[in-house]
């Protein structure tokens, strides 16, 4: 008995040095951006503000229970010359107090509670600065997100663009299984279903891109379905807006600098593209990928196989944000979907390396 004292002793300095180290590990927010630890909006900083005060609870009761109880063991510890202790069946005062007790700190955390569940399910009517919400109507498929504006007859996907300050109303369905919307600093989770709107909302207090995921097992595939929510200023998201706009014009095949030269019912000056880009624009179209994808935010298709494409050029992520948005990658994922997400819909027809990479480049005008 004595050998395994000693041996517990020596084992505290380890276990508190790892406990330190897991403690310091939970508090770097800035290498792990999806915890709801650290909100960036004002519905994650309600969530926060309660799972804080049960915490502070937690911690008090837990210092003055377990004070107690050291308290009793060095106070109250028996001798090999003690007598043996009185056996007693109970005490009625001591029995209601230890109910009384956590029925009180039960009370004291559920009131908390049940206002945040109260305002966070409410969907405000305006904005801090006094403006309409954005409306963004959201549809989950496998695997991937659909963001819908209806202020901007926007349509795009797996990047949710938002302005800092304005709040924003989602609208959420499914067009195929259950899905959950999460993004850890902005919201709590919700769950998506088939022929049911659920809502959330929303306001961005900080310009950055934040990690988002599908947090209900949807299928093979689950695990990648991620998407980025974009918060910038309201001018950086005019910007965008602007942009998504303009892919509104159905693109037309480029034209070659002799063929634009010779064009004399042009009002505007019109700038040439690359041969690689026009057969990149080529085999956009002769190797199906429009009659699943669609380039034009506004005016496209409203129910489509995969995802709209418009600023496919410019965006951090593809394939569901599972792959940074490099040539390479791009490349890959065009000619070989199947070993990147098994079970995907996008079925490629066969493709040389030099075809995708002019498919590449194509994408790569689409900012």
């Amino acid at each position: 008995m004595r050998h395994f004292s000693a041996q517990w002793r020596r084992s505290i300095p380890t276990g508190l040095l790892l406990l330190g180290v897991m403690v310091l590990a939970g508090c770097a927010g800035e290498q792990y951006p999806q915890s709801s630890l650290h909100p960036k909006g004002d519905f994650a900083e309600l969530v926060d503000g309660l799972f804080m005060n049960t915490v502070w609870w937690a911690t008090a009761i837990f210092i003055l229970v377990e004070g107690a109880l050291l308290w009793a063991i060095f106070k109250f510890r028996g001798k090999p010359t003690d007598a043996e202790p009185k056996q007693i069946h109970g005490s009625t005062v001591i029995e209601i107090i230890w109910t009384v007790i956590p029925a009180a700190v039960l009370a004291v955390v559920a009131v908390p509670t049940v206002q945040t569940i109260f305002r966070t399910a409410a969907i405000p009517q305006a904005s801090a600065e006094g403006g309409e919400p954005l409306l963004v109507e959201v549809s989950g498929h496998q695997w991937w997100w659909e963001f819908y504006y209806p202020e901007y007859g926007i349509r795009t996907a797996n990047e949710l663009h938002v302005p800092v300050g304005r709040t924003v109303d989602l609208r959420m369905k499914t067009v195929d299984v259950l899905h959950s919307f999460w993004v850890p600093q902005f919201a709590g989770k919700r769950d998506v279903f088939p022929n049911r709107e659920t809502r959330l909302w929303f306001t961005a207090k900080e310009a950055g891109a934040y990690p988002g995921a599908c947090g209900e097992f949807c299928g093979e595939q689950h695990a990648k379905m991620l998407f980025h929510t974009i918060a910038s200023t309201s001018a950086d998201f005019d910007t965008w807006v602007t942009s998504r706009k303009a892919d509104s014009v159905a693109y037309a095949m480029p034209r070659s600098a002799a063929q634009i030269a010779a064009d004399t019912t042009a009002v505007a000056p019109v700038v040439p593209v690359s041969a690689q880009v026009a057969e990149g624009q080529r085999l956009f179209a002769m190797k199906t990928c429009s009659g699943c994808h669609s380039l034009q935010a506004v005016g496209g298709p409203k129910v489509a196989i995969g995802p709209n494409l418009s600023g496919i050029g410019s965006r951090r992520y593809i394939a569901s944000g599972w792959l940074e948005n490099t040539d390479e990658n791009l490349k890959h994922w065009i000619r070989f979907p199947d070993s990147v997400k098994s079970g995907v819909k996008m079925i490629v027809p066969p493709m040389t390396d030099a075809e995708a990479e002019a498919i590449v480049a194509f994408l790569r005008t689409k900012q």
